[in-house]
């Protein structure tokens, strides 16, 4: 039987200097990654289990809404 490898994404947010303010990013992505690579803050509360096969190669998760719900 074949194990399907999950991962645990969340929202967060980063700061835009340009603005000035923080702003919540269009995608979630790993715990460590928020903090490594993309030097946001993890919303807590946010969290959603998802295949790692769904992150793509910079480790971004985006859900596509299809407005009819899982197709699969």
């Amino acid at each position: 039987m074949d194990e399907v490898s999950t991962v645990i994404v969340y929202s967060f947010r980063q700061y835009d200097p340009y603005l000035r303010m923080y702003d919540v990013a269009k995608f979630k992505a790993p715990r460590d990654l928020i903090v490594s690579r993309f030097k946001g803050e993890v919303l807590e509360g946010t969290h959603e289990e998802v295949e790692a096969s769904a992150l793509d190669a910079d480790g971004r998760y985006r859900r596509i809404a299809t407005g009819w719900g899982e197709l699969a």
